[in-house]
């Protein structure tokens, strides 16, 4: 359903950088903002440069998970860090619906997770309001949101977010590795594909003007994303869960959906970054392996 309901930015506005940086730096002092370190190496292949990213320390997270497999065990109910959110990680509230969270456990600068304010699942279509924060995030900051709809899609908790990193990813990159390839785009109407990717996605271009009027914007996101998702054959209709897995990715200037079959190839794991030309592995051998591999057949391997 469409709302008319203007979406406001709760913060003053061109203040959410300000608030990033000062909340980054009052949790890392507090040990609530537990940054997993890594070092980078770039790939090439075709005329994307995939930035990809080294573990040096998994202990954090890992300890981190245990504790919350820990609460399941001896409540019987699943531990979720969002409701109620750890206030050392408040960065402010964004919208009527949605509020804006450091992630606690980042490996990329200022990671900022998009969170409903009211438990909704993470399995669900993503609606106007959604979209309404995403505009309101990305008019604060130029940067990558993306969307992980599933378990196999990358998704590590059920409460419903979506996630904005601010470009650049690195300082000696560009804004997003596959920014070159998406100058290829071949477009049919509205719906594009990039011909150097053998998987199965659709991406969809916005208007420049979008970015000054985020509940226009949200009406308009949302009826291409409906778009997107017919086009690739994951059907919506009643159903307010997702037929299947997929990610999405969004930036001032476009927003891209790629279906999912698996969540991981060879042991290496694969979000939404992935397909944005970033990716994680564990150590040196899975650098390895991806390089032997090549990042887009391991992207063409967990996609379609």
């Amino acid at each position: 359903m469409i709302s008319t309901k203007t979406a406001k930015l709760m913060l003053p506005s061109g203040t959410l950088w300000q608030r990033i940086i000062t909340q980054t730096e009052s949790a890392l002092n507090c040990d609530a903002l537990q940054s997993i370190p890594t070092e980078y190496d770039f790939i090439e292949e075709g005329n994307i440069r995939f930035l990809v990213r080294i573990l040096s320390n998994l202990a954090r997270k890992q300890k981190a998970k245990k504790k919350q497999q820990k609460k399941l065990a001896k409540s019987g109910k699943e531990f979720n860090p969002f409701l109620p959110y750890e206030q050392d990680l408040f960065v402010g509230n964004l919208s009527e619906t949605h509020l804006c969270l450091l992630n606690k456990f980042n490996v990329v600068d200022h990671h900022l997770l998009i969170v409903t304010r009211q438990f909704e699942e993470q399995e669900t279509w993503l609606t106007q309001a959604d979209f309404a924060a995403m505009w309101l995030g990305l008019a604060e900051i130029d940067g990558l949101v993306f969307y992980n709809g599933g378990k196999l899609a990358g998704a590590s908790q059920r409460h419903k977010h979506l996630q904005l990193v601010p470009f650049p990813l690195v300082p000696d990159g560009i804004n997003l590795p596959i920014e070159p390839a998406i100058a290829s785009i071949q477009f049919n109407n509205s719906i594009g594909i990039i011909p150097e990717f053998p998987f199965v996605h659709a991406i969809a271009a916005f208007n420049p003007d979008w970015i000054n009027h985020p509940s226009e914007a949200a009406i308009f996101t949302l009826e291409l994303y409906f778009e997107l998702l017919a086009t690739l054959g994951l059907s919506v209709g009643d159903n307010p869960f997702q037929s299947g897995a997929y990610n999405l990715l969004a930036t001032r200037n476009w927003m891209m959906i790629v279906p999912r079959s698996q969540e991981k190839f060879e042991g290496i794991s694969i979000n939404s970054l992935g397909f944005g030309g970033t990716l994680l592995v564990k150590n040196s051998e899975q650098l390895q392996q991806l390089k032997s591999y090549h990042p887009l057949t391991v992207l063409k391997q967990v996609a379609l």
